[in-house]
């Protein structure tokens, strides 16, 4: 590794004289351009690079983000961290990413860790997380700028970005009417979920509005769990049921993507074409529901924008930090967007 002290020998100035000019500080500006240049010209052909450690250590600045995922393996996952990612790079942060598999042992010690580190700012990109277990005061705790994705907790010091869940399940319901569809099968969200009761309260408002009424009997749950790849075998079993009880349905509406592709693969199995005979809506606008059989229409999650707003989010306070004044927690909510592919179509 090429030191100071090398720079020095190669250039002939003093390692004093080369920290100075190669560190950029104050001192540097009563240091003649003639030096500066021969001793920038010796770093570079030595391939001298500054230690990052050591810098942040006398600035006290990291330019680290962690980010805590709560499932790597959920497909929802990856194009907000794709947003994340994007958006940091451009304002020169380097992320540390985490999977905490739902764990709350692993969230604590990896925020521990990240803590440690002296990331400036956290982005927790939630969800499962937090089913059953309060993790606020570890958050809080950590006192640096907070912004959580796909979940939104009562407090003024951690910030939030959330799709407007009852507008994604009013859209969803209103296409499937549109279309001319009375008879709608809905699979609705485990209740412990944050997600599912907004969603089922646009579900509701739509079908009041419209003089729709939604039959009991076509109404069902995902099961609670951890795992976010439960949902396709869930809604593949409860399609199923349907099925097997004789419940004519026209048209279903799935909680997310994988439950929609799960519901699908039941009706397929059962000889029940999709669209022909039967119309499947799904939530997310993860990325296989363009290239499944037939494509998906969904509610699309702005996820790529979602992330990017969260790291507008925390970098807005590492600078307030930086200024020291005064920031508040910031919440925002964005619209879902209706994406019609080829897995409904209008009633015959």
């Amino acid at each position: 590794m090429v030191t100071i002290r090398d720079v020095a020998k190669q250039s002939g100035f003093s390692s004093t004289t080369v920290s100075i000019v190669l560190n950029n500080a104050p001192l540097a500006r009563y240091i003649p351009a003639a030096t500066k240049k021969k001793i920038e010209r010796a770093a570079q052909k030595l391939g001298y690079r500054p230690n990052q450690f050591a810098r942040s250590l006398r600035s006290k600045r990291s330019h680290t983000v962690g980010v805590m995922i709560f499932d790597m393996t959920d497909p929802y996952c990856t194009l907000v961290l794709r947003g994340i990612e994007n958006t940091l790079y451009q304002a020169s942060f380097l992320p540390i990413l985490t999977d905490v598999h739902n764990e709350r042992s692993r969230f604590e010690r990896y925020l521990e860790m990240l803590l440690d580190r002296r990331i400036e700012a956290l982005i927790v990109l939630a969800n499962w997380l937090f089913l059953d277990i309060n993790l606020l005061g570890d958050l809080e705790k950590s006192s640096i700028p907070t912004a959580m994705i796909g979940c939104e907790l009562e407090t003024d010091s951690i910030s939030s970005v959330i799709v407007d869940n009852e507008i994604g399940g009013r859209i969803a319901l209103e296409h499937l009417y549109s279309l001319g569809h009375r008879k709608i099968a809905l699979i609705r969200g485990p209740k412990a979920l944050t997600d599912s009761l907004p969603r089922w309260r646009g579900i509701r408002k739509c079908a009041r509005a419209c003089g729709l009424e939604l039959d009991p009997r076509l109404i069902l749950d995902l099961p609670e769990s951890r795992d976010p790849m439960s949902s396709f075998e869930a809604g593949q079993k409860l399609t199923e049921d349907l099925i097997r009880q004789k419940r004519p349905f026209t048209a279903l509406l799935a909680f997310d993507d994988l439950s929609a592709f799960g519901a699908i693969r039941a009706l397929n199995k059962a000889g029940i074409r999709v669209p022909e005979q039967c119309s499947v809506i799904g939530f997310d606008d993860v990325a296989p529901s363009a290239f499944y059989t037939p494509s998906l229409t969904t509610v699309r999650q702005p996820m790529e924008a979602m992330g990017a707003s969260a790291v507008g989010i925390v970098v807005d306070g590492i600078n307030a930090m930086l200024e020291k004044r005064d920031v508040s927690a910031t919440h925002r909510k964005v619209a879902p967007e209706l994406v019609v592919r080829e897995s409904t179509r209008r009633l015959p």
